[in-house]
């Protein structure tokens, strides 16, 4: 185990619905760290509420370009918890921000990954406030991005974390033992 500077960025990662908000919020808590929700700060940027409103009312595409700037910041503010969109990394140029940030040392990746079932039935019992990226129905196209994100996100992390039948808390615990 890497011992975990001050410094360091605690960067999550993973699919919607994998806890990464709620996880960053009790990690962040227990290290009396900041926590950065990159969805709501991308949102902000484009002057909505949420990120399903940008994503409604400008595009995919908009709030990808909003993410990469609001990525750009996020990633010179040490100490915090990150918490990812899910689409973050695969957004231009985020991918290679990550890795650089990776090599520089000043971020330690950890993806919360949760198999399908699990992610359908947290989207399920979400509300379905999520805009479809797939043209598909929120909670039906959970498989075709995990198939489209998942080698993706374990490149990009450090860190796996199963979530699937476990609490936040135990996530976090996990996470907690493993940055």
């Amino acid at each position: 185990m890497r011992v975990l500077e001050a410094r360091t960025i605690i960067v999550l990662i993973g699919l919607r619905g994998s806890g990464k908000s709620s996880v960053a919020r009790v990690v962040a808590a227990r290290l009396g760290r900041a926590v950065v929700d990159l969805d709501d700060r991308s949102a902000a940027m484009l002057r909505e509420a949420t990120a399903g409103d940008a994503i409604r009312k400008h595009g995919e595409g908009a709030f990808r370009r909003a993410e990469l700037g609001a990525m750009m910041v996020a990633l010179h503010e040490e100490g915090t918890v990150l918490a990812l969109g899910g689409g973050t990394p695969t957004a231009p140029g985020v991918e290679e921000m990550v890795m650089g940030a990776r090599k520089q040392g000043t971020v330690r990746v950890v993806y919360l990954r949760a198999n399908e079932r699990t992610l359908r039935a947290r989207l399920g019992a979400d509300g379905g406030n999520r805009p479809s990226l797939t043209g598909a129905g929120m909670v039906e196209e959970i498989g075709v991005l995990l198939n489209l994100r998942d080698t993706l996100y374990k490149t990009l992390a450090d860190v796996m974390v199963e979530v699937d039948g476990k609490s936040v808390e135990g996530v976090v615990d996990e996470v907690m033992g493993r940055v």
